[in-house]
């Protein structure tokens, strides 16, 4: 059961730092990635290794990202939110201390694989809480919330990490990043609810930690829209991977102009995150969902085929990526809602498995790109292409499998008239 904090309690300014707190804890992820990237030549000439050595902490980080999840999902509903949320905080801090006195590269790349491990407490964590604390008809609105929060990590924090860097040196990235860490830990103690009450009936024996997980990703709702969030998300995985080359080694922009081009089409997916707000007043997630990705695969084969072809220049492929990402601005909130939708008992599993299979088509992806990259821009429009059609594809089919199975079980809850209607 819910806790008294739930729901109906949280309403005004309690809400407002609720999203907030979860927000900012589902961005320690990304902020940790962004925020010391620009310290790579750095961290290499202090470490006396090579810059792709170094971004082998960053490989080791997703890795932790990847484990992590897995591993906090059955913590979070066997001990309740806040004390796997402890833990993960506490090894991240530790782990982050530790990289401000790193002295060897390999100790740098093994601090950020547990670095990985313990951010991710908050991704994991954050989703859950969300099924947990407010209604099924608020859910897609509170994400398009959390993602201004996440989505201002790529604007933000490049630039205070090459400031850090630049001034103060890479090892004061990591003592800003432990600070940051250090006070998300004082405020959610301090002002986030408690969520869902610990289930001590669930057990923490792989095998059946290995049957919750088969029987979350066996829902036919959650696999359907969890999939398609998880290959939409894919495309903006690709853009990140393949955008520097195409735009600073292609098309000549310097790396002033490419962090710049970097936040304008942020700004796009923020900002269609919150008209996503808007429209849930009027239409449902499964509508909204469904139009984006119509549109987004349209973008994606026009700029495909405009780039074969010879047809656009860099200003039309920015006009075309600036659709598609905004796009996912809209993607992104409905398909995490409708994914969570049907779990209650279970809703940090369920949390733990949607961030795990968006990783991995994600880490897919941007591995796709740096195989088949050229001297063109075409391996990014494709695989951006792809992504959005198997998206769409995936949404398509699974519809057609949710309609089918409530007309022939005569469901009649509410639970799923809110997922199914169109």
């Amino acid at each position: 059961m819910l806790q008294d904090n739930s729901t109906s309690a949280l309403k005004g300014k309690q809400k407002f730092f609720t999203i907030l707190i979860l927000g900012l804890l589902s961005a320690i992820g990304p902020c940790s990635i962004d925020m010391y990237l620009p310290g790579f030549t750095g961290i290499a000439a202090d470490l006396k290794t090579t810059v792709p050595d170094v971004a082998l902490s960053l490989s080791s980080f997703f890795i932790g990202i990847c484990f992590g999840q897995f591993l906090y999902g059955p913590l979070l509903d066997r001990y309740g939110r806040k004390p796997p949320l402890y833990a993960g905080l506490s090894l991240y801090l530790i782990a982050s201390a530790g990289c401000v006195f790193a002295a060897s590269v390999n100790t740098l790349i093994i601090l950020r694989l547990f670095e990985g491990i313990g951010s991710c407490a908050g991704m994991v964590a954050a989703r859950a809480y969300v099924r947990d604390i407010f209604p099924v008809d608020e859910i897609a609105k509170v994400f398009s919330m959390l993602m201004l929060v996440i989505a201002v990590s790529p604007i933000i924090a490049p630039t205070a990490g090459g400031f850090i860097a630049t001034h103060l040196g890479w090892h004061y990235i990591f003592v800003v990043l432990f600070s940051m860490a250090a006070f998300l830990l004082c405020t959610m103690h301090l002002a986030l609810p408690k969520g869902r009450a610990p289930d001590k009936s669930l057990s923490l024996k792989p095998k059946p930690i290995t049957k919750n997980f088969l029987s979350v990703i066996k829902n036919p709702q959650f696999s359907t829209y969890t999939f398609t969030g998880a290959f939409a998300s894919a495309g903006l995985y690709a853009y990140i991977a393949g955008s520097p080359h195409v735009f600073m080694e292609l098309y000549k922009l310097t790396e002033q102009q490419y962090g710049w081009l970097f936040a304008i089409i942020a700004m796009g997916l923020i900002t269609a995150s919150q008209l996503n707000s808007l429209l849930l007043r009027k239409y449902s997630s499964s509508q909204i969902i469904r139009i984006a990705l119509i549109c987004q695969s349209l973008t994606a084969i026009i700029m495909c085929v405009g780039i074969m072809l010879n047809l656009l220049d860099v200003f039309g492929i920015i006009a075309c990526i600036f659709c598609f990402l905004s796009c996912q601005g809209f993607t992104f909130p409905n398909a995490s809602a409708l994914s969570l939708v049907p779990f209650e008992r279970n809703a940090g599993t369920a949390s733990a498995l949607l961030g795990a299979i968006q990783m991995a088509t994600g880490t897919l992806s941007s591995a796709m790109v740096s195989v088949f990259s050229n001297s063109t821009a075409i391996p990014m429009a494709l695989i951006m292409t792809l992504c959005a059609t198997t998206a769409l594809t995936i949404l398509l089919t699974g519809r057609r499998v949710l309609y089918s199975r409530a007309k022939k079980q005569d469901i009649q809850d509410q639970v799923v008239e809110t997922i199914i209607t169109s």
